[in-house]
Protein backbone atom coordinates (compact mmCIF):
# COMPACT_ATOMS: atom_id res chain seq x y z
CA UNK A 1 0.00 0.00 0.00
CA UNK A 2 1.42 3.30 -0.76
CA UNK A 3 -0.46 5.44 2.07
CA UNK A 4 -1.30 8.08 -0.91
CA UNK A 5 -4.35 9.31 -2.29
CA UNK A 6 -5.09 10.65 -5.81
CA UNK A 7 -7.72 12.78 -7.48
CA UNK A 8 -8.60 11.04 -11.05
CA UNK A 9 -11.31 13.51 -13.48
CA UNK A 10 -13.40 11.80 -15.97
CA UNK A 11 -13.16 8.56 -14.34
CA UNK A 12 -17.14 7.42 -15.39
CA UNK A 13 -15.42 5.74 -18.57
CA UNK A 14 -12.53 5.47 -21.29
CA UNK A 15 -8.86 6.52 -19.59
CA UNK A 16 -10.34 8.04 -16.77
CA UNK A 17 -12.00 4.27 -15.47
CA UNK A 18 -8.95 2.42 -16.57
CA UNK A 19 -6.96 5.03 -14.49
CA UNK A 20 -8.62 4.64 -11.07
CA UNK A 21 -8.84 0.44 -11.66
CA UNK A 22 -5.22 0.80 -12.02
CA UNK A 23 -3.91 3.13 -9.21
CA UNK A 24 -6.31 1.10 -6.43
CA UNK A 25 -4.64 -2.12 -7.69
CA UNK A 26 -1.18 -0.28 -7.54
CA UNK A 27 -2.60 0.59 -3.74
CA UNK A 28 -3.38 4.31 -3.58
CA UNK A 29 -6.62 5.76 -2.69
CA UNK A 30 -8.29 7.25 -5.19
CA UNK A 31 -11.48 9.89 -5.49
CA UNK A 32 -13.39 9.10 -8.80
CA UNK A 33 -14.63 12.43 -10.08
CA UNK A 34 -17.39 12.85 -13.16
CA UNK A 35 -20.59 13.58 -13.83
CA UNK A 36 -22.43 10.52 -14.04
CA UNK A 37 -23.38 9.67 -10.58
CA UNK A 38 -24.25 5.41 -12.16
CA UNK A 39 -21.36 5.31 -13.37
CA UNK A 40 -19.59 5.96 -10.60
CA UNK A 41 -20.90 4.05 -7.95
CA UNK A 42 -20.19 1.05 -10.27
CA UNK A 43 -16.94 1.87 -10.30
CA UNK A 44 -16.60 2.57 -6.72
CA UNK A 45 -18.35 -0.62 -5.63
CA UNK A 46 -15.87 -2.65 -8.14
CA UNK A 47 -12.49 -0.53 -6.82
CA UNK A 48 -13.29 0.70 -3.63
CA UNK A 49 -12.35 4.12 -4.76
CA UNK A 50 -14.25 7.45 -3.25
CA UNK A 51 -16.85 8.35 -5.47
CA UNK A 52 -17.75 12.15 -6.27
CA UNK A 53 -20.04 13.54 -8.20
CA UNK A 54 -19.73 17.13 -10.46
CA UNK A 55 -19.80 18.71 -12.84
CA UNK A 56 -15.98 20.67 -13.22
CA UNK A 57 -17.33 23.23 -15.38
CA UNK A 58 -19.36 24.38 -12.34
CA UNK A 59 -16.89 26.62 -9.65
CA UNK A 60 -19.41 25.47 -6.88
CA UNK A 61 -19.40 22.08 -7.78
CA UNK A 62 -15.65 22.17 -7.79
CA UNK A 63 -15.68 23.63 -4.63
CA UNK A 64 -17.84 21.07 -3.12
CA UNK A 65 -14.59 18.76 -4.38
CA UNK A 66 -12.17 20.87 -2.73
CA UNK A 67 -13.98 20.44 0.73
CA UNK A 68 -14.85 16.83 0.56
CA UNK A 69 -11.13 16.27 -0.23
CA UNK A 70 -10.04 18.41 2.08
CA UNK A 71 -12.20 16.84 4.86
CA UNK A 72 -11.02 13.55 4.12
CA UNK A 73 -7.53 13.73 4.04
CA UNK A 74 -4.36 14.63 2.08
CA UNK A 75 -4.10 14.16 -1.48
CA UNK A 76 -0.94 13.37 -3.08
CA UNK A 77 -1.46 13.78 -6.79
CA UNK A 78 -3.94 15.35 -9.51
CA UNK A 79 -4.83 13.65 -12.56
CA UNK A 80 -6.81 15.93 -15.24
CA UNK A 81 -8.21 13.67 -17.23
CA UNK A 82 -11.99 15.17 -18.41
CA UNK A 83 -12.18 16.54 -21.26
CA UNK A 84 -14.20 16.19 -24.72
CA UNK A 85 -14.33 16.65 -28.35
CA UNK A 86 -17.52 17.93 -29.84
CA UNK A 87 -18.36 17.96 -33.56
CA UNK A 88 -15.97 18.12 -37.13
CA UNK A 89 -15.91 21.03 -38.92
CA UNK A 90 -14.06 23.33 -40.90
CA UNK A 91 -13.01 26.85 -38.40
CA UNK A 92 -15.50 28.62 -40.28
CA UNK A 93 -18.55 26.69 -40.05
CA UNK A 94 -18.05 24.63 -36.62
CA UNK A 95 -20.43 26.00 -34.08
CA UNK A 96 -19.27 28.32 -31.25
CA UNK A 97 -20.75 27.37 -28.87
CA UNK A 98 -19.27 23.57 -29.38
CA UNK A 99 -16.04 25.55 -28.88
CA UNK A 100 -16.83 27.14 -25.90
CA UNK A 101 -18.31 23.58 -24.38
CA UNK A 102 -14.87 22.57 -25.77
CA UNK A 103 -12.50 25.12 -23.98
CA UNK A 104 -14.33 24.93 -20.60
CA UNK A 105 -14.11 21.54 -20.02
CA UNK A 106 -10.37 21.01 -21.34
CA UNK A 107 -8.81 24.24 -20.27
CA UNK A 108 -10.82 26.30 -17.83
CA UNK A 109 -11.95 22.76 -15.76
CA UNK A 110 -8.68 22.39 -15.39
CA UNK A 111 -7.47 26.22 -14.18
CA UNK A 112 -10.17 25.43 -11.67
CA UNK A 113 -8.98 22.46 -10.60
CA UNK A 114 -5.46 23.51 -9.92
CA UNK A 115 -6.19 26.37 -8.40
CA UNK A 116 -8.73 24.41 -6.31
CA UNK A 117 -5.91 21.91 -5.22
CA UNK A 118 -2.39 23.24 -5.11
CA UNK A 119 -2.94 24.31 -1.62
CA UNK A 120 -3.79 20.89 -0.78
CA UNK A 121 -0.80 19.40 -3.01
CA UNK A 122 1.26 21.70 -1.40
CA UNK A 123 0.64 20.77 2.12
CA UNK A 124 1.39 16.83 1.45
CA UNK A 125 4.52 17.74 -0.27
CA UNK A 126 5.44 19.34 2.90
CA UNK A 127 5.28 16.44 4.34
CA UNK A 128 6.01 13.28 2.22
CA UNK A 129 8.37 15.49 -0.69
CA UNK A 130 6.30 15.62 -3.21
CA UNK A 131 3.42 16.01 -5.32
CA UNK A 132 2.29 15.46 -8.54
CA UNK A 133 -0.51 17.56 -11.00
CA UNK A 134 -1.02 15.38 -14.31
CA UNK A 135 -3.18 16.77 -17.10
CA UNK A 136 -4.09 14.29 -20.10
CA UNK A 137 -4.14 16.48 -23.23
CA UNK A 138 -3.70 15.10 -26.56
CA UNK A 139 -1.71 15.19 -29.86
CA UNK A 140 -3.79 17.31 -31.05
CA UNK A 141 -2.87 19.78 -28.85
CA UNK A 142 0.47 19.48 -30.59
CA UNK A 143 -0.35 19.02 -34.16
CA UNK A 144 -3.40 20.59 -35.92
CA UNK A 145 -5.54 18.85 -38.08
CA UNK A 146 -8.19 19.35 -40.58
CA UNK A 147 -11.97 20.04 -39.22
CA UNK A 148 -10.75 19.85 -35.75
CA UNK A 149 -9.66 23.56 -34.93
CA UNK A 150 -11.81 23.54 -32.11
CA UNK A 151 -10.51 20.61 -30.16
CA UNK A 152 -6.46 21.81 -31.69
CA UNK A 153 -7.44 25.17 -29.81
CA UNK A 154 -8.32 23.99 -26.92
CA UNK A 155 -5.49 20.86 -26.21
CA UNK A 156 -3.23 23.29 -27.64
CA UNK A 157 -4.00 25.84 -24.48
CA UNK A 158 -3.79 22.95 -21.97
CA UNK A 159 -0.49 22.26 -23.30
CA UNK A 160 0.34 25.49 -23.03
CA UNK A 161 -1.54 25.96 -19.13
CA UNK A 162 0.95 22.87 -18.24
CA UNK A 163 4.36 24.07 -19.60
CA UNK A 164 3.59 27.52 -18.35
CA UNK A 165 2.75 26.00 -14.40
CA UNK A 166 5.74 23.65 -14.45
CA UNK A 167 7.79 26.87 -14.92
CA UNK A 168 5.81 28.68 -12.01
CA UNK A 169 6.43 25.97 -9.62
CA UNK A 170 10.32 25.74 -10.66
CA UNK A 171 11.70 25.06 -6.58
CA UNK A 172 8.81 22.83 -5.62
CA UNK A 173 8.81 19.36 -5.34
CA UNK A 174 6.11 19.26 -7.75
CA UNK A 175 5.69 17.77 -10.77
CA UNK A 176 3.49 19.16 -13.80
CA UNK A 177 3.32 16.70 -16.05
CA UNK A 178 1.45 16.01 -19.37
CA UNK A 179 0.41 13.06 -21.16
CA UNK A 180 -0.91 13.41 -24.49
CA UNK A 181 -2.21 10.02 -26.31
CA UNK A 182 -2.66 9.56 -30.21
CA UNK A 183 -5.25 7.12 -31.46
CA UNK A 184 -7.04 5.68 -28.64
CA UNK A 185 -10.23 3.25 -28.90
CA UNK A 186 -12.36 4.80 -26.19
CA UNK A 187 -15.77 4.54 -28.09
CA UNK A 188 -17.61 7.04 -26.25
CA UNK A 189 -15.69 9.62 -27.38
CA UNK A 190 -16.23 9.56 -30.57
CA UNK A 191 -19.53 8.63 -30.13
CA UNK A 192 -19.87 12.11 -28.31
CA UNK A 193 -17.65 14.52 -30.91
CA UNK A 194 -19.85 12.50 -33.95
CA UNK A 195 -23.40 13.17 -31.88
CA UNK A 196 -23.82 9.29 -31.51
CA UNK A 197 -22.61 8.89 -35.47
CA UNK A 198 -21.48 4.82 -35.11
CA UNK A 199 -20.84 4.32 -38.91
CA UNK A 200 -18.11 7.44 -38.23
CA UNK A 201 -16.39 6.23 -35.50
CA UNK A 202 -16.23 2.64 -36.59
CA UNK A 203 -14.45 4.30 -40.06
CA UNK A 204 -12.21 6.09 -37.69
CA UNK A 205 -10.69 2.76 -36.62
CA UNK A 206 -11.42 0.68 -39.60
CA UNK A 207 -8.29 -1.46 -40.61
CA UNK A 208 -6.06 -0.08 -37.74
CA UNK A 209 -4.20 -2.50 -35.97
CA UNK A 210 -4.14 -2.20 -32.03
CA UNK A 211 -5.05 1.52 -31.93
CA UNK A 212 -4.16 2.28 -27.58
CA UNK A 213 -6.16 1.26 -25.39
CA UNK A 214 -7.97 3.10 -22.40
CA UNK A 215 -4.98 0.57 -20.40
CA UNK A 216 -2.18 1.52 -21.91
CA UNK A 217 -2.89 5.27 -21.35
CA UNK A 218 -3.65 4.94 -17.51
CA UNK A 219 -0.49 2.73 -17.34
CA UNK A 220 1.10 5.77 -18.70
CA UNK A 221 -0.19 7.73 -16.28
CA UNK A 222 0.38 5.49 -13.67
CA UNK A 223 4.21 5.08 -14.24
CA UNK A 224 4.76 9.00 -14.51
CA UNK A 225 3.52 9.81 -11.21
CA UNK A 226 5.28 6.31 -9.42
CA UNK A 227 8.57 7.55 -10.85
CA UNK A 228 10.89 8.73 -8.07
CA UNK A 229 9.77 12.31 -7.12
CA UNK A 230 13.84 13.74 -8.23
CA UNK A 231 12.43 11.79 -12.13
CA UNK A 232 10.46 14.44 -14.20
CA UNK A 233 8.61 13.70 -17.32
CA UNK A 234 7.42 16.88 -18.67
CA UNK A 235 5.78 14.88 -21.69
CA UNK A 236 4.61 11.75 -22.90
CA UNK A 237 2.97 11.64 -26.42
CA UNK A 238 1.76 8.09 -26.72
CA UNK A 239 0.84 6.40 -29.68
CA UNK A 240 -0.59 3.26 -31.49
CA UNK A 241 2.83 1.91 -33.93
CA UNK A 242 0.12 1.89 -36.39
CA UNK A 243 0.42 5.81 -36.21
CA UNK A 244 3.17 7.16 -37.34
CA UNK A 245 2.04 10.96 -37.34
CA UNK A 246 -1.19 12.24 -36.07
CA UNK A 247 -1.80 12.71 -40.00
CA UNK A 248 -0.85 8.98 -41.17
CA UNK A 249 -2.46 5.94 -39.72
CA UNK A 250 -1.67 2.20 -41.27
CA UNK A 251 -4.98 0.25 -41.86
CA UNK A 252 -3.02 -3.13 -42.63
CA UNK A 253 -1.76 -5.57 -40.73
CA UNK A 254 2.29 -4.14 -39.24
CA UNK A 255 4.89 -6.77 -40.90
CA UNK A 256 8.61 -6.59 -41.98
CA UNK A 257 9.61 -5.14 -44.97
CA UNK A 258 12.54 -7.27 -47.46
CA UNK A 259 15.36 -6.39 -46.74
Amino acid sequence: MTGKRVIVTGASSGIGAATVRLFRQHGWDVVAVARREDRLRELAEDTGADAFAADLTKQADVDRLRDHVASTGPVHALVNNAGGAFGMATVWESDVDDWIRMLDINVIAVKRMITAFLPLLRQAARETGSADILTVTSIAGHVVSENGGGYNAAKFAAHALMAALRLELGGEPIRAIEVAPGMVRTDEFLMTRFRGDRSRVDAIYDGVPDPLSAEDVAAQIVHSIELPPHVDIDLVIIKPVSQPATFKVIRHPLEVAEA
